[in-house]
């Protein structure tokens, strides 16, 4: 297998990826990882007899290539290692620990650390985050088990260790992973000036009308070189509930109009996805009219709280802005909305986001 270093610089002599001194500066931190995973590991009869190698967690802005550098990485492993969202791992974690419970397991965080550990010697998470209480309370024991079962984390963040569940209930019950994070993982920022996912955007086109299969092929290409082919789905929990993307990536989320605007969503549901993604593909957004004012009416709610928060939109619709609701009640207010998705297709709109 490639090393990350010689990976890395092939494509960016392919011009899949452009150089960036902030990218090749942690670089070595990846091969020195690749390489000690590359070392076999002997067990000893209860358990491994040679401690981890200590993980990596890759901090800093949006688009600034963390998830990018984090797959060049894993694509060199020759170990069993999987790549995943970390918000989707936990969602795993607490189904199988409900179900563990349910057969009448004491305390099924042990196992459930144990099942992992033996499937793989790296876990990969995409944007830790955590914000669910549920969660809060038991990341410090599952941590803690999966390190001692031999397993390596490799993760990226928008956040500083220390900011992690910032203000959270409880906080002080949490602090001792953030210890734990510290202890067993090496601390990087990805400090690069450039947000790499607003230069690809940068003046490409990204409202197609109408919304047919031509644009669906250019939507295809451009989610494609925001995702690098890579999916899973993202569930947003919002005072109790849970609200499910079920196409994102590395801050880009992929939804149809009825997914957001066609269920009994509202601004809660609506804040928290503009804090969740950086970047919002929407497709297929209908003529709007009184037939189906509640639709539009949420439609305008999504755009005014992905304008305020800066969240660059790619999306496909029946017709452009200022012709999407020409009558019924709220055309005349719809005004706005219209001159604000015109506002966010120019070339330098959100450049500054993140």
């Amino acid at each position: 297998m490639p090393s990350v270093i010689d990976l890395y610089n092939s494509r960016v002599a392919s011009g899949k990826i452009k150089p960036d001194e902030a990218q090749t500066a942690v670089l070595p931190e990846f091969e020195r990882l690749r390489a000690d995973l590359a070392q076999p590991v002997k067990r000893g009869f209860f358990r491994r007899s040679v401690e981890a190698p200590k993980g990596l967690y890759l901090w800093g802005g949006v688009g600034r290539g963390k998830s990018m550098l984090m797959d060049l990485f894993v694509e060199t492993l020759d170990v069993p290692a999987r790549r995943v969202h970390f918000h989707a791992f936990m969602q795993e974690v607490q189904g199988r620990i409900h179900t563990l419970r349910g057969e009448g397991a004491e305390d099924p965080i042990k196992p459930v650390a144990k099942e992992i550990s033996d499937s793989v010697r790296l876990l990969a998470f995409d944007e830790m985050q955590i914000t669910d209480i549920a969660d809060a309370m038991i990341v410090g024991r599952l941590f803690e088990a999966l390190f001692e079962g031999g397993t390596t984390v490799v993760t990226t963040s928008n956040r500083v260790p220390n900011d992690l569940y910032k203000d959270g209930l409880n906080r002080q019950l949490f602090l001792p992973f953030i210890d734990l994070l510290k202890e067993r993982m090496v601390v990087r920022e990805l400090a690069s000036e450039r947000d790499h996912r607003q230069d690809r955007l940068a003046g490409t086109q990204v409202y197609f009308s109408p919304a047919n299969a031509a644009a669906r092929t250019q939507i295809d290409t451009l989610w494609e070189e925001l995702t690098h082919g890579q999916e899973e789905p993202l569930t947003l929990h919002v005072k109790g509930r849970e609200v499910e993307l079920p196409r994102y990536h590395n801050g880009v989320a992929r939804a149809d109009f009825f997914d957001l605007c066609g269920r009994m969503l509202g601004p809660a549901d609506y804040l928290k996805l503009a804090e969740s993604v950086r970047v919002l593909i929407l497709e297929n957004i209908p003529q709007l009219s009184r037939r189906n004012f509640n639709e539009a009416r949420r439609f305008v709610t999504l755009i005014d709280t992905l304008y305020e928060a800066r969240v660059k939109l790619i999306a496909s619709a029946a017709a452009q802005p200022e012709m999407l609701y020409v009558e019924g009640e709220g055309s005349f207010e719809f005004e706005r909305t219209a001159s604000r998705l015109r506002e966010m297709q120019a070339a330098d709109w959100a450049v500054e986001a993140g």
